[in-house]
């Protein structure tokens, strides 16, 4: 199939073009749907005429509905566009490019969804849903799920489909509460998630920077020990990745902290653990949650993250860990692969 597909982007590369066009204009109308024609050229930051063409060939096609509230899909337009998304993957040369990352990141795997994040927010989604699908494949009863917060993770748990019947399963916060948006927060997503799984869920209702003492104190408490002892135990962990510039001022901490984690160099945060790019961790700051020896030990760790902006962070947070397994974005890909490249 490669050598197809390289023979016809050889010959008629502007098929292709076309191609990809018309598969992201259908998925950005899925995405947003009801949407009006003018609100989609602006997200697609592509012409209105150009628009107004294409849409009239997706409604010959039957592949969308228009309405006065806007376009929509028809179930047909939805069975291309999930048919196409391999299609897509394996034309851009999606596949190898996992491979490289796999093997220069030393991890167990990489999905890569087409399309790239930051110049395109419909990715996000997408990159949601593909992460959705993959722990739908993972995840069996009986087994202990840690989620982290973060608007990456909320995608995920927002696609994933209704599934009750893991009722001998919990999901639990993989950290304890930050000072942001609640519809963000792990406790949150945590007992949303467990709802469409028909599972059981636990909370860490205690915020993440506490004093030594208050640490002590709140670490002695029956609730919190019973869900630490989860923790230690999880069997899947699905979390995001920051960059340590970002996260440690949106954690709170001190300007004295944060000038610190930036002096030693940190590019990197995840688990409220700051990594520098050799991917070694250089601070840490005292939380209630998940810690580096209970990371070491689960079996299937998922990073879902995407922006260029945070490629060296993703690099940092991921080398050299077999258990885990990256969801990202092509965008995002490709600049991990020239850093990784350059060092």
């Amino acid at each position: 199939m490669q050598e197809v597909l390289k023979l016809q982007q050889k010959i008629v590369p502007e098929l292709m073009d076309l191609l990809e066009k018309r598969y992201n204009i259908l998925r950005a109308i899925y995405y947003n749907q009801p949407i009006g024609r003018r609100i989609l050229a602006n997200h697609l930051e592509i012409g209105e005429r150009i628009v107004r063409t294409e849409i009239n060939f997706l409604k010959k096609q039957n592949l969308i509905n228009i309405s006065t509230p806007g376009m929509t899909v028809t179930a047909e337009g939805e069975e291309i566009i999930n048919k196409l998304k391999d299609f897509i993957h394996e034309f851009k040369g999606l596949s190898e490019i996992e491979q490289s990352l796999k093997k220069v990141l030393k991890i167990k795997d990489v999905i890569i969804v087409p399309g790239d994040v930051e110049e395109d927010h419909t990715v996000m989604k997408e990159l949601g849903r593909t992460a959705a699908q993959y722990v739908k494949r993972i995840i069996k009863d009986n087994t202990i799920v840690a989620v982290t917060g973060g608007t990456t993770i909320k995608e995920v748990v927002d696609s994933f489909p209704c599934i009750p019947y893991f009722k001998n399963t919990t999901v639990v916060p993989a950290r304890g509460a930050m000072e942001r948006m609640v519809e963000t927060e792990a406790n949150t997503l945590a007992a949303r998630f467990a709802n469409k799984l028909g599972a059981k869920y636990k909370l860490l209702s205690v915020p993440e920077n506490l004093s030594d003492l208050a640490f002590s104190t709140i670490l002695n408490e029956k609730s919190i020990k019973n869900v630490i002892n989860m923790l230690h135990n999880a069997d899947v962990v699905i979390y995001g990745i920051g960059r340590a510039d970002e996260m440690s001022t949106r954690r709170g901490l001190s300007q004295e902290e944060i000038n610190v984690i930036l002096e030693k160099k940190s590019v990197g945060e995840a688990f409220g653990y700051y990594f520098d790019k050799k991917g070694k961790v250089v601070h840490s700051t005292p939380s209630i949650g998940l810690s580096m020896e209970d990371i070491k030990k689960i079996d299937n760790l998922v990073a879902v993250a995407g922006g260029k902006s945070k490629a060296d962070a993703i690099v940092s947070t991921q080398l050299s860990n077999d258990k885990n397994v990256l969801i990202t974005d092509e965008g995002t890909a490709i600049e991990m692969l020239n850093i990784t490249n350059d060092n």
